[in-house]
C-alpha cells in the first residue's frame, strides 16, 4: 500500500505489517509507516557517512554498486567510475577522499546513476541524500582518512569489514579513530560470495566479540531480513550503543537491499534544536578543498559549521603564514553538485570565490562574517590521552595534531604536572605550532600521531595573538 496526501506535502510508504489478536472475526492489522515530506526548495534530508575499511575490503566498489545500480563483475569495475587519479584507477587502491551521492525519493527507492541520470537530476528527485565519504584504506595514507574523519564532520560511519579475512590489516586502528572521535558506526562483512557460510559466521563471530570488549562497549545487531533493517535504523538512531553488522555481497547482490533499507530510514542524528541554535550563530566555513574551476575562477569545499551563509555574502578568510584575514566575496554555492542559495550550519557545500588568488587559501582555513573577529593562535593546551607511544613522551616531541579541518606539525612544549608520558596516562600539554597559525576552539576534539605514537584530547586553552603579531611569535 503506498498512499500521498496532499495536505501536508508527504508520501507514505509502508515499512511492515502485523496481525494482531483481537476479540473480532475480521483480522485486524497494525502498520508502521514512513512518512516523508516531498522536497521543496533543496531542503532534503543530508546525511553524510564515511566509509572505513581495511585496504582491499571493497570499499570503493561497494559505493560504486550503491551509486551506480549496477553489481561488480568481482574484479573491481563497479569502483572505476569513483577513482580520481590514474595511479588510483592502476593500482585498484583509493588515495584520495572522494564524495559519491546516493538519493532516495520520497517513495523510499533510490535515485541513481542507472538512469543516466546527472548528478543535479539526482539532487532534484531525492527528499532524502545520502553523501558518501569514500577514504583510502592503505595505511600509508592513513593522515588523509584521519583528514576525512575529523574535517568533513560525519553523522556516521561504515566500517568494511571483508568476510575472508575478518579484521585485518588498519581495520582495528579505523574502528579505533571511529571511537576516539565518538562517531557512531555500523558495519559491512562483504564478499560473502567467496566464502563459505562457515567462514562469514566466523568473521561475524570475531566483530562481535570486539565489539563487546571493554574499550568498546558496543551492542552488536546482526540484520538478516528487512524487518532487522528497520529496527536497526531506529534503535542505531536512538542510541550510539547499537551498532548494526550486515552481510553483503557486491558481486550477487545478496542482502544488498537490507542496507539500502536501513539507509533509507535512517533519520539525521543530529537534532533540529541543536541546528537552529548554530544557525542563530556568526557563520563559521571550514575550508577542506581548494580548486581551480575554468570559468568559475577559486572553489572552496567544506562545511558551515556555524551561522546562515548566502550568495553574495562579504567573509574574511584566514589565518594567512602572517596571521591576517582577507576579505572576499561568495559568488554562487553549490550543495551536492546543484546550485543552492542559502546554505544553513552543519551542512556541506563548495563555495565560488570569483577571481580571488587561490594561493592565499589552504586546507585549515576558515571563512567567517567580518564581525567575529576570530581568535588565532600557535600555542595552545589540550587534556590528552596516550594511546600508544614506544618509548615515552617528553618535551621536544613533534607530533601531527588534526583539530577539525587543521593538520599541521607542532612540538611538545611542555607536560604539565610531568615529566613524561607513557602509553595511557593522562595529561595537560602544551603544544606550539611549527609553521604558522591556526584558528582553534576551546572544547575542540584533537587527535595526534608520529609514526606508532597515537593519542586523542580536546583543546582546554588557546593563547590568542593579534593578526601581524603571529611571525614574531612562530619564530620568523
Amino acid at each position: 500500500m503506498e498512499t500521498s496526501n496532499i495536505k501536508v506535502g508527504a508520501d507514505i510508504t509502508v515499512l511492515r505489517e502485523r496481525e494482531v489478536d483481537y476479540d473480532s472475526d475480521t483480522p485486524r492489522k497494525i502498520t508502521e509507516v514512513l512518512v516523508r515530506k516531498v522536497p521543496d526548495n533543496q531542503q532534503f534530508l543530508d546525511l553524510r557517512v564515511a566509509v572505513l575499511g581495511n585496504v582491499d575490503s571493497g570499499k570503493s566498489t561497494l559505493l560504486g554498486v550503491l551509486t551506480q545500480g549496477e553489481l561488480d563483475n568481482g574484479r573491481g569495475r563497479a569502483r572505476l567510475n569513483l577513482f580520481r587519479h590514474l595511479h588510483e584507477i592502476q593500482s585498484g587502491r583509493t588515495s584520495s577522499i572522494s564524495f559519491e551521492i546516493l538519493g532516495f525519493n520520497s517513495k523510499g527507492e533510490v535515485v541513481n546513476y542507472s538512469d543516466s541520470r546527472t548528478a543535479e537530476e539526482i539532487c532534484e528527485s531525492s527528499s532524502k541524500m545520502i553523501t558518501f565519504i569514500d577514504l583510502a584504506g592503505h595505511h600509508k595514507y592513513l593522515h588523509t582518512t584521519i583528514f576525512g574523519l575529523t574535517s568533513y564532520c560525519p553523522d556516521c560511519a561504515l566500517l568494511l569489514v571483508s568476510a575472508n579475512t575478518g579484521i585485518a590489516g588498519t581495520t582495528r586502528e579505523h574502528l579505533g579513530l571511529a571511537l576516539a572521535l565518538k562517531v557512531p558506526f555500523f558495519i559491512v562483512v562483504s564478499k560473502v560470495d567467496l566464502c563459505a557460510k562457515t567462514t562469514v559466521e566466523r568473521t561475524v563471530r570475531q566483530l562481535e566479540r570486539v565489539l563487546k570488549q571493554p574499550g568498546c562497549h558496543k551492542v552488536p545487531m546482526l540484520v538478516t531480513s528487512e524487518d532487522d533493517a528497520v529496527t536497526a535504523a531506529q534503535q542505531f538512531a536512538q542510541s550510539p550503543n547499537v551498532t548494526p553488522i550486515f552481510t553483503l555481497s557486491s558481486v550477487s547482490g545478496e542482502s544488498l537491499d537490507l542496507l539500502k533499507v536501513f539507509l533509507n530510514i535512517l533519520p539525521p542524528l543530529t537534532n533540529s534544536k541543536e541546528q537552529e541554535e548554530l544557525m542563530q550563530q556568526l557563520t563559521e566555513f571550514q575550508v577542506d578543498e581548494i580548486y581551480t574551476v575554468p570559468e568559475v575562477g577559486t572553489v572552496v569545499g567544506g562545511t558551515l559549521s556555524s551561522g546562515i551563509c548566502r550568495e553574495g555574502d562579504q567573509l574574511v578568510v584566514g589565518p594567512t603564514d602572517d596571521g591576517c584575514f582577507l576579505e572576499l566575496r561568495v559568488c554562487s554555492i553549490q550543495r551536492n553538485r546543484s546550485a543552492c542559495r542559502v546554505l544553513r550550519a552543519g551542512q556541506a557545500a563548495t563555495l565560488a570565490l570569483g577571481d580571488f588568488d587561490r594561493a592565499l587559501l589552504r586546507k585549515g582555513m576558515v571563512m567567517v562574517s567580518p564581525e567575529m573577529n576570530p581568535t588565532i593562535c600557535s600555542v595552545f593546551e589540550a587534556e590528552i590521552v596516550l594511546l600508544f607511544h614506544a618509548t615515552t613522551f617528553r618535551r621536544g616531541f613533534q607530533v601531527t595534531v588534526h583539530v577539525g579541518n587543521v593538520r599541521q606539525t607542532a612540538v611538545v612544549e611542555k607536560i604539565h604536572a610531568k615529566d613524561k608520558l607513557r602509553t595511557g596516562e593522562k595529561a595537560v600539554v602544551r603544544f606550539r605550532f611549527l609553521k604558522h597559525p591556526e584558528y582553534l576552539k576551546v572544547g575542540a576534539k584533537l587527535l595526534f600521531r608520529e609514526g606508532v605514537t597515537k593519542g586523542i584530547g580536546h583543546v582546554t586553552d588557546v593563547q590568542a595573538i593579534a593578526a601581524g603579531e603571529a611571525q614574531a611569535n612562530m619564530g620568523f
